[in-house]
């Protein structure tokens, strides 16, 4: 065995131990759901409990084999959030719904897709050769749900979903991986030119009117989805991704001040103009109105009785299966923050928010590490997506913010989501192997192959958080690379 193998084993092993630990809240939960409906030990327990955990050591041995220096936290913090998420839905389960059993099928599907991501995709730089194809991948994706015959249409007031046989998909979720890999790649390429001085109007460095079409882009997209899709939540998400990772490739505060000009003024507008976004709007300012609140599950009766549920549970929760979460409209996709909330509690909520914040930051970890500035600015737009994703669900079903329908990464009911969700991880875990992994010492020519480093004697780890992002090295396959992270 190789001096790098007998390296990346410990890690491999912290992975297993924190991955059973996982496997044992989810199945913890879903035994106190079922100890409460009498059903705690039957078919459907145990075929969950095994699926989840085989599926999960399949994926464990997958990165033994093919990512051994990924991060070993990710994927442990990942499955516990799902496996919480298939023991909350399977309790929302009635005799007229099967939710839980299509959960199980998205997560095996999910895992799956994970896993061939990690076995072919050896190294994610690759992926920067289809910068402006994934351009085109995403206009496409963008546009199916308003294609006739593949439309689903309007369902819970957002025409975002395609019908594929008898089950619906929503491309949109597919097209937030596809729009982070053109922006990572463009912003990589083209730094530079973004970064060219415009007008100085006191501290703030303005870029030039012309530089401004990517931002220009991705607000018309924002605007289009809100549009054509009445579609808030994948509207704030797109927009909100670019300007994060733009704000990480140029360090000026500059673009974003004037993205937040962008979505305030198409925020205002379209509140103004289209009738959906109204009513949430009005729904948040006036959840507790008797005009508003009578409304058959309008955006306040929804965050109302979300609110109610929170509060019953208090502190420390009602114990899962001993709350009423079914009487929050959407209790199992929208509102599934607010049945935790009242099951588990104030600490139970804080517990889950903890392993989202600490997934997001082993993605941005796995950024720092990272030695070419695409791989940075990809780990970086996912895992901001991501949290964004969160502080937006979150947000909505609290009453800080408007809400928007999105889906909880994980927890909530939605294939589509789960779908997507599991191959960013992949991509997460690709990019940390490749911050991770030891560089050689042996000098590599120009026909290195892609997967290879160039030679140093400064440990990885180390070179990787003293440079950060313009501190990319250069490499035989990224000849312009380091002209879009040169030093400011």
């Amino acid at each position: 065995m190789s001096g790098v193998e007998t390296a990346a084993r410990p890690r491999r092993n912290v992975e297993l131990a924190l991955l059973l630990l996982a496997l044992a809240v989810s199945v913890s939960a879903n035994a106190m759901i079922g100890l409460h409906d009498g059903t705690s030990f039957e078919g459907d327990f145990w075929l969950q409990t095994v699926l989840l955990a085989v599926a999960s050591l399949a994926m464990h041995t997958v990165l033994r084999l093919r990512a051994q220096h990924a991060d070993p936290v990710i994927l442990p913090l990942v499955v516990t959030l799902n496996g919480l998420g298939l023991a909350m839905i399977h309790r929302l389960d009635t005799a007229n719904t099967e939710y839980g059993n299509a959960q199980v099928r998205w997560t095996l599907l999910g895992m799956a897709l994970a896993a061939v991501v990690v076995w072919f995709l050896r190294d994610h730089r690759h992926l920067r050769r289809y910068t402006y194809i994934s351009l085109i991948v995403s206009a496409g994706l963008l546009i199916m749900p308003l294609v006739p015959g593949l439309t689903a249409g309007e369902i819970n007031g957002a025409q975002v979903w395609i019908r594929i046989g008898s089950a619906t998909f929503q491309p949109g979720e597919v097209a937030k991986i596809t729009l982070a890999v053109f922006f990572a790649g463009y912003l990589s390429t083209n730094r530079d030119l973004i970064l060219l001085a415009g007008r100085r109007i006191g501290p703030l460095q303005l870029p030039r009117f012309k530089d401004m079409g990517p931002m220009l882009a991705a607000w018309l997209v924002s605007i289009g989805v809100l549009i054509f899709q009445h579609d808030l939540g994948s509207s704030i998400l797109f927009f909100g991704l670019f300007m994060c990772m733009i704000y990480v490739a140029t360090s000026r505060v500059s673009w974003v001040l004037i993205g937040v000009l962008l979505i305030a003024v198409g925020g205002f507008a379209a509140s103004r103009i289209f009738a959906h976004v109204s009513v949430r709007i009005d729904g948040w300012l006036n959840a507790f109105s008797d005009e508003v609140y009578g409304r058959d599950f309008g955006g306040s009766y929804q965050i109302v009785q979300g609110l109610f549920g929170m509060a019953n549970g208090g502190l420390l929760g009602t114990g899962l299966g001993e709350g009423r979460p079914d009487l929050v409209p959407f209790p199992h996709s929208d509102m599934i923050i607010a049945a935790f909330g009242e099951e588990l509690g104030l600490v139970g909520l804080f517990a889950i928010v903890m392993c989202y914040g600490l997934l997001i930051t082993r993605g941005f970890r796995a950024a720092l590490g990272a030695r070419d500035s695409f791989g940075k600015l990809l780990a970086v737009g996912l895992s901001a997506g991501m949290g964004l994703q969160c502080f937006v669900v979150i947000g909505g079903v609290t009453r800080l913010i408007p809400l928007t329908g999105l889906t909880t990464p994980f927890l909530a009911a939605g294939g589509s989501s789960l779908l997507a969700n599991w191959i960013i991880v992949a991509l997460l875990l690709i990019i940390s192997n490749a911050a991770r992994r030891p560089v050689l010492t042996t000098p590599l020519g120009p026909d290195a192959a892609p997967g290879e480093e160039p030679a140093s004697s400064v440990p990885q780890r180390s070179r990787g958080r003293r440079d950060g992002l313009r501190g990319a090295r250069r490499h035989p396959d990224e000849e312009t690379l380091t002209q879009g992270v040169r030093q400011q």
